[in-house]
């Protein structure tokens, strides 16, 4: 018999699913989890109960998989308190280069593993991208910029519009104190509390396989050796070889990325985005919602790489808004003359008072002196990854944005994790077969798993259906019927493999369908489920019914 603590469980729900992974692990006979006492019990059957050791570690690999955390119990020690104990003479050490999601993730998992981290960060503040300069700021601004256009233009009679009064300056100081406020509770306080856990400040660099040099300000050079290396530098914004804007230029053209336009204390009349993904189009709606006058330059359309119909849908609600996207259009030149940008262009000369380039982010590799530890990469410098996060070298992982892993916060943080437990002797790996993704725009554009030009690529057939906003209810009774949306099932299967989402808090649908995707649903186990009404996400249920059946022909709430 194995007992094991379980921490992270939340609801009897929570013990069933641990008992039932534990129950179908081979050589389990009987495993019993109770949630009240936070353990499980293991029975194991006797042709097998040799090599117990190895036992325990897959029994504790199940229950973490699912994301909670387990310790094998010895309930004979300790006077029978049933305290867990640790079976580690040697504290393994795993050194973390970065401070953000996924070095976070990866710093609690391998503390709660037993292991000693240490953190190396060269930046003044811990807390990476998401926080400080990224995901946190940005849904800020880009729901004050909603508020702002519900004020000005709304779709009900008997409710009057009008100018709203808005003080940038004001936006940006409370945007930068709900920043410190998370960065403090999320980052420092777990730093503060959590012994196993310690911050070198300095700029890391590998030594060889098994050691970095950490520069600190004062030039003095600390050599820091470890068992296990994560690598979670993150990203920075790229800059296109544009003349005018390249690097070493002889004046310093104050273009702006996504950091000053997010953190900008006044609004410029005139901002020109170049770009066309996610950042470079949540910022320029948020900035026109706010008063500025924008026009986009797309190299090609925008949201290219995308389902088509995603990105010519919300090129048209730009437009509708007084957006001027201008698709198929670079930059030749750009000149900074009396405070203003002018930019050739093979569509003409565009010109404004404020200039951001949002054409992606580049992972922070650079300096890291990879070759001496044998650490391949990419040709744009990601760290090449498997799905257990492993690196060329054994022993050194990478993470997040500086890895050839998508860049999403929440991938970062479960890479991370999942990194810490393969440090510390576990195996996990991280499944991306249904990811969702969500484009903060008005409307939202959210995908999960493949489109048909995706499916097409890896050869399935595939059969899909789109249904436009104005056949869901709740787009109707909310007088915005902008968007649709779309399900991409496997041919002759029925089994949904892909949904693209263009509507009013369309991140808040796709979930579902992920959820339908990573349990196989096909699209008719999905139009019989039972969705609430009304609401948005009855749009899944709605789409799902047009693959064999005229959903206009249907009552509300039909099933």
């Amino acid at each position: 018999m194995i007992t094991l603590s379980i921490t992270g469980m939340t609801c009897a729900s929570c013990a069933n699913h641990i008992q039932d992974a534990l129950i179908a692990i081979r050589g389990v006979s009987n495993a019993r989890v109770s949630y009240e006492q936070a353990s499980a019990t293991v029975a194991i059957k006797k042709e097998t109960e040799t090599n117990a050791e190895v036992k325990e570690q897959v029994l504790i690999d199940a229950i973490e998989a699912l994301g909670y955390s387990a310790k094998v119990v010895a309930p004979d020690c300790c006077n029978n308190t049933g305290v867990a104990k640790d079976k580690n003479t040697d504290e393994l050490h795993v050194a973390i280069i970065g401070s953000g999601s996924a070095a976070f993730a990866c710093a609690i998992k391998s503390a709660e593993r037993g292991a000693r981290v240490t953190i190396i960060e060269a930046a003044d503040v811990i807390g990476g991208c998401c926080v400080n300069v990224g995901c946190v700021p940005s849904k800020i601004l880009i729901r004050a910029a909603q508020l702002a256009e519900q004020q000005r233009s709304n779709p009900f009679e008997g409710l009057e519009n009008h100018i709203p009064i808005l003080d940038r300056a004001q936006l940006a100081r409370q945007q930068t104190a709900r920043v410190e406020e998370l960065r403090a509770a999320k980052y420092q306080h777990i730093l503060d509390t959590n012994p196993k856990l310690s911050l070198v400040r300095g700029f890391a660099s590998f030594k060889d396989a098994h050691s970095l040099v950490v520069r600190h300000d004062d030039g003095f050079e600390q050599v820091l050796s470890a068992d296990r290396f994560l690598i979670a530098t993150g990203s920075q914004p790229a800059i296109p070889p544009i003349p005018g804007l390249a690097h070493g230029s002889s004046q310093k053209v104050p273009y702006w990325t996504s950091t000053e336009t997010l953190f900008a204390e006044e609004l410029p009349e005139h901002l020109v985005v170049i770009g066309s993904s996610v950042v470079a189009v949540e910022l320029a709606q948020a900035y026109r919602r706010l008063g500025s006058n924008v026009t986009i330059l797309a190299r090609s359309s925008l949201l290219f790489r995308e389902e088509p119909l995603l990105g010519e849908g919300l090129t048209t609600a730009f437009e509708r808004e007084g957006i001027r996207v201008l698709d198929h259009t670079q930059a030749s030149q750009v000149h900074f003359e009396d405070s203003e940008f002018i930019l050739d262009t093979n569509q003409g000369m565009v010109r404004g008072d404020k200039l951001l380039v949002a054409i992606g982010r580049s992972p922070n590799t650079r300096g890291l002196n990879l070759d001496a530890a044998g650490v391949f990469t990419e040709p744009n410098g990601a760290i090449r990854v498997d799905e257990r996060m492993a690196t060329s070298v054994p022993h050194i992982y990478a993470a997040g944005d500086c890895s050839s892993m998508p860049q999403l916060v929440y991938v970062a943080a479960a890479a991370g994790s999942r990194a810490a437990v393969n440090m510390t002797g576990g195996e996990a790996r991280l499944d991306l077969s249904a990811m969702p993704a969500v484009i903060f725009t008005d409307p939202q554009v959210a995908t999960v798993g493949l489109s048909e030009q995706e499916a097409h690529v890896r050869g399935i057939e595939t059969d899909s259906r789109v249904l436009p906003l104005e056949n869901v209810p709740r787009a109707l009774a909310n007088f915005d019927t902008q968007g649709f949306i779309m399900l991409v099932t496997e041919a002759g299967t029925n089994r949904l493999i892909g949904a693209q989402v263009l509507a009013h808090e369309g991140g808040e649908i796709i979930q579902a369908a992920a959820l339908a995707i990573r349990n196989r649903m096909t699209v008719v186990e999905m139009a019989e489920q039972l969705f609430p009404y009304l609401t948005m996400v009855e749009g899944l249920k709605l789409c799902a019914q047009t693959f064999s059946k005229d959903v206009k022909q249907l009552s509300c709430c039909a099933g």
